[in-house]
């Protein structure tokens, strides 16, 4: 598990590198990259552990990583980030990617109600995935100048930096970053079931908790150094984006893999998928009063998963 997780990170920061530099090499504006690129990279951890858990038979792995990262990525990453210092929100955030990750958590909490995912339900999500992406594009060119500037400073290598051999390294990295990423998918999905066979526990509560932090890490690295560098709209975006793209091209093309349909465990399907929809909608009162995360919000999130991976604890081991 430990080796696997290691080789995740590793992966996805090939794979965001890599893409970043194609990217630029062929004219993608860099607001585009980060928004869609980045975002999709660091959720590639999530896309191979989905992938072998659900042609293993471990559905409920799979879907728990998803619902767990989410839960991850919004109380422990965002809300910690706003702990360290308050976090001023743009409208971009509020009017588009804070509905569009509501309606998506609310969708997979009315698909999995019944405990299974189909494949007509995994291509509905694909397809979802793909309009919110033109979405992205077009709602990039109407971000303001200072956006894309920060944007740009990001994710645009200055241009003596760019040999025309850029684009096979660039290609290099992310065909190297998807060969790691699948080796630790394979180790981190036979740990986690062997560990959870050991332990007696479910493959879910593996999925929520241990999976869940280790898959995350790509996001949290990308939320400190947004910090870090004061691109803290890079960072929060890189959170919403990846939490959507979990659910929507992750999740969907992970229930496409299998002949059958992914089924999921009851306790996944009544309790922790509704919490990961509870944690999107209170995102809405958060997000929407001063346009900023406060301090003291932040340490409610960060409250609220710690309260959560104790109840999960207490109850499934």
């Amino acid at each position: 598990m430990a080796l696997g997780i290691v080789a995740l990170i590793a992966g996805a920061e090939l794979i965001v590198r890599g893409g970043v530099q194609v990217a630029a090499r062929l004219g993608v504006p860099p607001i585009v990259i980060g928004l869609t690129i980045v975002a999709i990279g660091t959720s590639t951890p999530e896309l191979a552990v989905g992938v072998k858990a659900a042609l293993g038979g471990a559905g409920s792995l799979a879907v728990g990583n998803i619902a767990g990262t989410n839960i991850v990525n919004i109380l422990l990453i965002l809300g910690g980030s706003a702990l360290i210092a308050p976090l001023a929100l743009d409208t971009q955030t509020i009017r588009f990617d804070l509905p569009i990750m509501t309606v998506v958590a609310l969708t997979l909490l009315a698909m999995a109600w019944d405990g299974a995912l189909t494949r007509t339900e995994g291509a509905v999500l694909v397809a979802a995935a793909c309009a919110y992406t033109v979405a992205i594009v077009v709602a990039a060119g109407r971000e303001s100048r200072s956006t894309k500037a920060q944007f740009a400073r990001e994710y645009e290598a200055p241009r003596h930096q760019r040999p025309a051999d850029d684009t096979l390294r660039g290609a290099a990295a992310l065909l190297a970053g998807i060969v790691v990423i699948v080796l630790g998918s394979d180790w981190l999905v036979d740990g986690a079931v062997a560990f959870a066979q050991a332990a007696g526990v479910s493959d879910a509560f593996i999925g929520l908790t241990i999976v869940a932090i280790g898959t995350s890490t790509p996001e949290l690295a990308t939320t400190l150094v947004g910090t870090l560098r004061n691109n803290r709209d890079i960072a929060i975006g890189n959170l919403l984006g990846s939490s959507i793209y979990n659910i929507l091209l992750i999740l969907g093309v992970t229930t496409l893999a299998p002949s059958m349909p992914l089924q999921i465990e009851p306790d996944l399907a009544r309790i922790d998928i509704p919490v990961m929809t509870a944690v999107a909608l209170a995102c809405i009162p958060v997000f929407r009063s001063g346009q900023h995360i406060s301090r003291i919000e932040g340490a409610l999130f960060v409250g609220a998963y710690l309260v959560y991976v104790l109840y999960l604890v207490v109850t499934r081991t």
